[in-house]
């Protein structure tokens, strides 16, 4: 349920309220680390994150056909005054086909590196969709999902070997 704010709220002058801070984060954390949970049991290249993936996969090659997700993502470039509009555009495609399209996540910079501080930036939830999907889509993600197989193979070995 969302609450509208009241005609007279100026955001300016509102107080930074610890509480909402918090509860914010831990939402962004669990999104965070239920993504990173689902890729390590599911290959990245045989999931679906929304209903229309396939759209927004087209519509990303389509107006950044020189973004390669592959790579490590330009941050500067993609919240400078030109990048800003032009992912507002994309993003505001999708206001009212996928939920929660603006509220705000973490996005790893390099498909090949785990979440950390140094590796993820915070942005809104459509530009996550849409660089994830990509990756997906080009098995970019899959070698979670393998290192974890791999983890659990070397945990029972283990486990078994110190049984005997």
């Amino acid at each position: 349920m969302s609450v509208a704010a009241p005609a007279n709220f100026n955001p300016e002058e509102a107080d930074n309220l610890e509480d909402i801070e918090k509860q914010f984060a831990v939402k962004v954390v669990q999104h965070m680390s239920t993504y990173w949970a689902i890729l390590e049991k599911v290959p990245g290249s045989s999931l679906r994150l929304t209903k229309i993936d396939d759209e927004i996969y087209e519509h990303l090659k389509t107006d950044f056909p020189e973004l390669d997700v592959s790579k490590t993502i330009d941050e500067d470039e993609m919240k400078s005054k030109s990048g800003k509009e032009r992912w507002r555009k994309f993003m505001m495609a999708y206001e009212k086909k996928v939920d929660d399209y603006n509220f705000g996540t973490m996005l790893r910079v390099n498909p090949r590196l785990e979440y950390g501080k140094e590796e993820t930036i915070f942005v809104p939830r459509m530009q996550f969709y849409a660089i994830e999907i990509a990756r997906n889509r080009l098995g970019l993600n899959d070698w979670i999902s393998e290192n974890y197989q791999k983890q659990q193979v070397a945990t029972k070995a283990k486990d078994g070997a110190a049984k005997s």
